[in-house]
């Protein structure tokens, strides 16, 4: 039997179990919620999460992040964290950035950064949503969510028991990807998610000498999807070595790039 894909507390069908909404802790007050999302691996769902959260946070803006990724986790790394998260009988505080950006991932629980999380689906599932109901997340204007690759057990308790607002979904030039990438899309009518547009990652390389840009796959299949799905594209990010080399080093809040300009004013205007 398919799993359900909307509220059963609030429609007449006989479905076989009810979906517990997930409530945060009394004082956390959250304004909006992001999730970045793409059915494929290795797309730069990471890569969009962190970088929208240094925009955002040099706006101005409060910031959280939660990395549900939970078996390939980035968060921690990306914003060269190497200290452990705690928590007190209520729940866990979460780390904060030198922009003041708070983030969570289970990498800070662990003794050894590549040690593997040997968890199958439900109780994974059920850690995602424990990163959004118990941790002292406090004031914050946008949750971003970095979501793991696939639409199964965690993306639907991300979108059935978390209230996201709306979904940022990466996708690249690649036929391939873009075909992943409208399951995705898919899932998101089908749970009645808003999808704010497209990012389009690995989009083209720049020459460091004459400036030139140029394009690695030979047709770019996101005009294609965004004209199917009637979605705006709302960033082409490159391949960068700075931003490449900024990740690696844990150093993303010192990339000055606005590739994920027209991302921000989506999600606050």
């Amino acid at each position: 039997m398919s799993e359900c894909s909307h509220d059963c507390s609030s429609c007449s069908e006989k479905c076989d179990h009810a979906i517990v909404k997930a409530e945060p802790l009394a004082d956390v007050k959250i304004k909006k919620i992001i999730g970045i999302l793409s059915g494929k691996g290795g797309v730069g769902k990471s890569l969009v999460t962190s970088c929208l959260a240094v925009e955002l946070a040099r706006k101005g803006y409060k910031v959280g992040v939660m990395d549900a990724d939970i078996t390939g986790p980035s968060v921690q790394k990306v914003f060269g964290i190497d200290e452990q998260i705690y928590g007190d009988e209520k729940g866990i505080f979460p780390y904060e950035t030198k922009l003041g950006i708070k983030a969570v991932s289970v990498n800070m629980m662990l003794d050894d950064e590549e040690q593997p999380v040997l968890w199958r689906g439900p109780i994974i599932g059920g850690m995602v949503v424990q990163f959004y109901s118990e941790v002292h997340w406090g004031e914050l204007d946008y949750l971003l969510i970095d979501m793991p690759p696939g639409t199964s057990d965690v993306a639907l308790s991300v979108l059935q028991q978390i209230p996201v607002d709306g979904l940022v979904m990466v996708t690249s030039p690649s036929k391939l990807v873009g075909m992943i990438v409208g399951k995705t899309i898919n899932l998101a009518m089908q749970t009645n998610t808003e999808i704010v547009g497209l990012v389009e990652n690995m989009a083209y390389v720049k020459c460091p000498d004459c400036g030139k840009e140029f394009k690695i796959y030979r047709n770019d299949d996101t005009d294609t999807t965004a004209a199917r799905y009637d979605l705006p594209i709302l960033a082409r990010v490159p391949m960068d070595p700075d931003l490449s080399n900024f990740m690696d080093e844990g150093e993303v809040e010192q990339y000055a790039g606005e590739y994920l300009k027209g991302v921000v004013e989506a999600i606050t205007e």
